[in-house]
């Protein structure tokens, strides 16, 4: 080797030492896990990466210990890893498990999931998909807490476990450090705003076109509650819905979407409520951030135009309602998520 190529080779950079560290994911399958809830984090997260083409997060299946499991599905789920796994991720996901009826009523965890739980460290991130809320529920780490599970499974929650502040209408509830979804696709919702809290509304979107699935499903669970079905003749709020997202910048007052869908506001209202499940005021503001998240990470927009664009009227009102939402003004999310990272003059 000449002293040119040893010089060369001496200040390429370390291509392992610039990658970042992946977010450790680590994945718990109990005895009769559904497949389809067990593989949602995998395939999610494993479609997350950043400008280079590099994976963002680490996924890992694991058990309590270390054996395989029998899912629900009547296959063995043969795990990566053990409890380890959970000691060293920084995000753990629990999926259902249809193998254990004795949570259903309040029953103590099986000793080998109660020592592998214990074993997680402080800080980190916990998540359940559906029914997996009922195995955070019995090591006591949902007491206190809002959290949620499938509709159907609620009545029996709230009488399991009364510590807990059970919202049954809502997709997912992020209460920071812990986090739970409703049934089955509702993971799917509940992983792509996990995407969105850690990278922006730019790589969950990405990530929700690699999976098909849309970025964000309007309303919550209640338009999935079984309720008596409304009689064809019943009029529906979806074509004003959809009106409204095109047009997110003018005043849309609830008259005005009461008389695009043709009824009165009360009928409106309450129509509005039972296929979205929550006011039309609520929606319209959650369209409305979502629209300005995008905007600040994929523009250079003064904050300014990006309140009147997506339908705030003025940059104060917009930072009143992004530190409501989350917690931070809209040059503090442009810095933290835009590539370009433009300076604004105010905050």
């Amino acid at each position: 080797m000449t002293a040119t190529q040893w010089m060369t080779r001496e200040n390429e950079p370390d291509r392992a030492a610039e990658a970042p560290r992946r977010h450790r994911i680590a994945v718990l399958a109990l005895p009769g896990v559904p497949p389809f809830e067990l593989g949602i984090p995998s395939r999610v997260f494993g479609s997350v990466e950043d400008a280079e083409g590099r994976p963002l997060y680490e996924v890992t299946v694991c058990t309590a210990d270390g054996a395989p499991v029998l899912s629900d599905a009547g296959f063995f789920v043969q795990p990566a890893a053990g409890p380890e796994a959970l000691a060293a991720a920084d995000t753990v996901i629990l999926p259902p498990t249809h193998a254990m009826p004795e949570l259903g009523e309040g029953g103590p965890l099986p000793p080998e999931v109660t020592a592998a739980i214990a074993g997680i460290r402080p800080g980190t991130r916990l998540v359940s998909i559906c029914s997996g809320s009922y195995v955070l529920a019995a090591a006591g780490l949902l007491d206190g807490r809002p959290a949620t599970t499938h509709w159907n499974l609620a009545p029996e929650f709230r009488r399991a476990y009364p510590k807990v502040k059970v919202d049954e209408e809502v997709l997912f509830v992020d209460d920071g450090d812990v986090l739970t979804s409703a049934g089955v696709a509702a993971g799917v919702d509940l992983c792509l705003h996990m995407i969105r809290r850690d990278h922006g509304a730019a790589a969950a979107n990405r990530a929700a076109r690699m999976c098909v699935v849309p970025p964000w499903r309007d309303g919550g669970q209640a338009q999935y509650i079984d309720r008596p079905v409304p009689e064809p003749t019943v009029a529906s709020t979806t074509d004003t819905r959809a009106w409204a997202l095109e047009h997110l910048g003018e005043p849309l007052t609830l008259a005005r979407l009461a008389e695009h869908a043709r009824m009165s506001l009360r009928s409106f209202t309450r129509r509005f409520r039972d296929e979205v499940g929550m006011t039309p005021v609520q929606w319209l503001t959650a369209q409305r951030l979502e629209l300005a998240k995008q905007l600040l990470e994929t523009t250079d927009l003064s904050i300014d135009l990006v309140a009147h664009r997506a339908g705030f009227g003025s940059a104060n009102s917009l930072r009143a309602h992004m530190r409501s939402a989350f917690g931070v003004s809209p040059a503090a999310y442009r810095r933290t998520f835009s590539p370009n990272d433009p300076v604004e003059p105010s905050s």
